[in-house]
């Protein structure tokens, strides 16, 4: 029988650790770390990991499509999270089209992701969809209940 083990191991001190605390701080960061050779090309998934106090613990690519669009394995965010010790989660992917608007996948795609991370008790506080010139936050627009204090998720989208 197969033996598992987990190990956790944060090689950035606590005091280090950027605070995210506003949708526009994930997209400036966010942002920063997208290959701009590919973020008009192809899109790609990624996730911010946060502890209790919302600070960055680090931010992982968990899917990388095509053109239109990007398949994401709710079980692989989640692992992922979950390994790094994650309290809360934001999510992000980009629209090579430049369009800030979501798309009904997108918002199927968010209501599976918020309906998991209830039930974990990992709450996602965010849905960033990202460009060059801008953001659209789920958050900021009524979808997503999660950067009001104590950075809970308490309603689900509509």
């Amino acid at each position: 029988m197969s033996e598992i083990e987990i190990i956790y191991k944060n090689k950035t001190p606590y005091h280090d650790r950027l605070k995210i605390d506003a949708p526009w701080v994930a997209y400036d960061v966010l942002h920063s770390t997208w290959d701009a050779g590919k973020i008009e090309l192809l899109e790609q998934f990624k996730i911010m990991l946060l502890d209790h106090r919302c600070n960055c613990l680090g931010i992982s690519e968990v899917g990388s499509g095509g053109m239109s669009g990007v398949i994401i394995d709710t079980k692989i965010v989640f692992a992922t999270a979950l390994q790094a010790k994650a309290n809360r989660l934001i999510l992000a992917h980009n629209h090579p089209s430049g369009v800030l608007e979501p798309s009904d996948a997108d918002i199927l795609m968010t209501r599976r992701m918020v309906k998991a991370g209830q039930i974990l008790d990992l709450p996602v506080v965010d849905h960033l969809i990202v460009t060059p010139h801008g953001y659209y936050s789920f958050s900021e627009n009524g979808h997503i209940t999660g950067w009001e204090k104590g950075h809970r998720l308490q309603t689900p989208l509509p």
